[in-house]
């Protein structure tokens, strides 16, 4: 049945960057599919508020952790771990970006951009790696899914250079990770967004958000259903035999233009 076929239930998961925006529209999805969810988040007042709104639909706790340095993705993942020490489910959403002209862009920017939108994937899932072979099994593999972006399928004019080549890097090193990781039964696979209201989004949005939706084919902006639809759809069995994909969700605009 298609209820059985994109169910969560009895699962657990991580969701990074879970607070707002594209993870907290991601961890409503695996909540409403019956997941308990860990949302993690730098900033200790919304990863609350975020706690308190998405407890309305399941079993979700949060823990604050900033996922750019390698000793706190050892924390995260010690406090992860502990409660769940079968995880079926890590989404790989926390992400930064910063613009600067060319000439003046610094490394500062460049360098917090990188760890958090990479360097943090790669560490978190090394890190977690235990709690996942736990889950994983030939039936119903474990599940890692991070998020990258389409401007790492195409260019973007604005001055963000390391957003861009960094969510480039989540896309292959996806695949890189999925290969090493589908003999273990972990399926890893990532989603490259397009516009979606967010933080990160909104001063663009606010700006160019009309011309945006027009660019699309679909003629419009992500809705929070959307994002949570693909999310569930690699999460559940009903993806079970996916590994290695990047799949966009942009109403069209990366793969047609």
């Amino acid at each position: 049945m298609a209820s059985d076929l994109f169910s969560l239930a009895g699962k657990t998961a991580l969701v990074t960057g879970g607070s707002r925006g594209i993870g907290a529209m991601i961890a409503r999805g695996l909540l409403d599919a019956g997941a308990a969810v860990v949302i993690s988040a730098r900033k200790v007042n919304e990863l609350a508020s975020a706690q308190e709104e998405l407890s309305e639909f399941g079993e979700v706790f949060a823990v604050p952790a900033d996922v750019s340095t390698v000793a706190g993705v050892k924390a995260l993942a010690a406090n992860v771990a502990e409660r769940f020490p079968s995880l079926n489910i890590l989404v790989n959403n926390a992400g930064a970006t910063w613009g600067q002209p060319i000439d003046e862009f610094t490394e500062a920017g460049w360098d917090r951009t990188v760890d958090t939108n990479l360097k943090s994937i790669f560490f978190l899932t090394q890190a977690l790696l235990p709690n996942l072979r736990v889950a994983a099994s030939a039936d119903d593999p474990a599940r890692v899914i991070n998020v990258g972006s389409i401007d790492g399928l195409h260019v973007n004019p604005m001055d963000t250079y390391p957003y861009s080549a960094s969510k480039a890097g989540v896309h292959h090193l996806t695949r890189t990770l999925a290969r090493r990781l589908g003999p273990e039964f972990i399926t890893v696979n990532a989603i490259a967004p397009g516009p979606f209201e967010s933080k990160m989004m909104a001063a663009t949005l606010e700006a160019f958000g009309d011309s945006i939706a027009q660019s699309a084919p679909l003629r419009r902006i992500g809705r929070a259903d959307d994002m949570a639809g693909v999310a569930v759809y690699l999460a559940s069995r009903a993806g079970a035999y996916v590994t290695g994909a990047v799949i966009p969700v942009d109403g069209g605009i990366a793969t047609t233009s």
